[in-house]
């Protein structure tokens, strides 16, 4: 369930911290973050991306009370919805880097899964075999 992390900050900064985090990675596709926030912010993510997918005036309502950014309302439901318009979630990927250098928190690159990752890897060209002839 989104929003059980508290992340250390009162109610207002973490929704206000959260709102932002979620712009920057619909605008950038990619963000480096800590895992714990990470985590936060896919949950929001995949809501605002499902909520997009309807294309209706009402979504657009929703979305536009949480993305702090008209720019990046237009890029979610013009290029990024229509992409997971048949995928029933898992549009973003979490993938851990390592500890930080300062205060070794678990750092990771959050970023939206194109279409074309999991097609590419299954559809490897085979080698063709090749009969010997005797």
């Amino acid at each position: 369930m989104p929003g059980t992390r508290k992340l250390g900050r009162a109610t207002d900064h973490r929704r206000s911290m959260l709102r932002g985090l979620v712009t920057y990675l619909l605008e950038n596709s990619r963000i480096e973050t800590t895992v714990t926030r990470a985590k936060e912010v896919r949950a929001m993510t995949e809501k605002m991306i499902t909520i997009a997918k309807d294309d209706s005036l009402a979504a657009k309502r929703q979305v536009f009370a949480y993305v702090t950014k008209e720019s990046v309302v237009k890029k979610l439901f013009d290029e990024i919805a229509p992409v997971y318009k048949g995928t029933n979630g898992g549009y973003t990927r979490i993938i851990k880097t390592g500890a930080r250098r300062g205060d070794a928190a678990e750092m990771c690159v959050i970023e939206l899964v194109s279409k074309d990752d999991g097609k590419a890897a299954a559809k490897k060209p085979k080698k063709a075999k090749t009969k010997k002839a005797d």
